[in-house]
């Protein structure tokens, strides 16, 4: 549905934001997993046609990207991880004019409108000036735009940000059943949130794709390697802390069990990204 070949960008200082990406993205929920600075960002601004790469091809069902940006356009949603508003322009409004930037006729920007409103629970605060809005609220507000029009292909950053539990917990479920007949590309700092929500992710790190494809398939090279352990392991590569009522374990990756304290665990999508995190410090290993 969605392929990228060859895509590199550099900024004007010399930081290569994306080095030679190449991705093929299914219908459905996709999610997009990377620390601060792997170009996650820049890859959704490419995508959503606010800037140009130096090289490469982007296809969107049979459309060339880069060169009909128009045609892409009328058929995208995307919720910026920061995005402005007219301080004077209440939600309703507000979401009137986008629909009108979006040639959405006025017939049937008000229904979507209400829908949304109902959809992001804004209605009792259509009235209101979005400028006034908490920061939950304007992310609700933000998911509503970007789904105004009905579009194909869909593009959050980081979409949760700001939302109380109930709130993501909305939010997971739309997303959810607008994916069945759409592209959803997730990009969230959540992990848990993508191995929970998307049947396909991609690994960004340093600009390149290290790896991309169903959810089985990234983490199979954690399986059996994965251990967990109640002491501070002296062999192996450290996976990161967790606690349970204060106490600490640690999840390790080693080939057998790094000390007679571990316990085999089932390998989760959050050990492959910080085994792949572990793999790019210096030094990874234990010992």
């Amino acid at each position: 549905m969605l392929t990228l070949n060859n895509i590199s960008k550099t900024y004007s200082d010399g930081t290569l934001a994306l080095n030679d990406i190449s991705l093929s993205l299914p219908a459905g929920m996709v999610g997009l997993l990377g620390p601060n600075g792997a170009g996650k960002s820049t890859l959704m601004r490419t995508l959503a046609c606010l800037q140009t790469p130096d090289k490469g091809q982007i296809t969107f069902n049979g459309i060339n990207v880069l060169a009909s940006a128009q045609s892409l356009r009328q058929q995208l949603g995307y919720l910026p991880q920061a995005f402005g508003v007219y301080p004077h322009m209440s939600c309703v409004a507000l979401l009137h004019h986008i629909a009108a930037l979006k040639n959405i006729p006025r017939p049937q920007a008000a229904i979507q409108i209400e829908e949304l409103l109902t959809l992001t629970n804004l209605t009792r605060a259509a009235g209101k000036r979005v400028s006034t809005f908490s920061g939950g609220m304007r992310q609700r507000f933000g998911i509503a735009q970007a789904l105004l029009g009905d579009p194909t292909l869909i593009i959050m950053d980081e979409p949760t940000a700001g939302l109380d539990p109930m709130e993501r917990q909305r939010l997971h479920s739309m997303l959810i059943t607008l994916s069945k007949n759409k592209l959803v590309l997730l990009s969230t700092h959540i992990v848990e949130d993508i191995e929970n929500l998307c049947p396909h992710a991609a690994i960004l790190m340093q600009g390149s794709i290290v790896d991309s494809g169903p959810m089985a398939h990234l983490i199979a090279p954690m399986a059996d390697k994965t251990w967990q352990t109640s002491r501070r392991p002296s062999t192996g590569l450290l996976l990161g802390e967790c606690y349970h009522f204060g106490s600490p374990e640690w999840r390790v990756y080693h080939a057998c069990a790094p000390d007679k304290h571990a316990r085999p665990v089932q390998a989760t999508l959050q050990d492959r990204y910080f085994f792949e995190l572990a793999q790019r410090e210096k030094p990874p290993c234990l010992s």
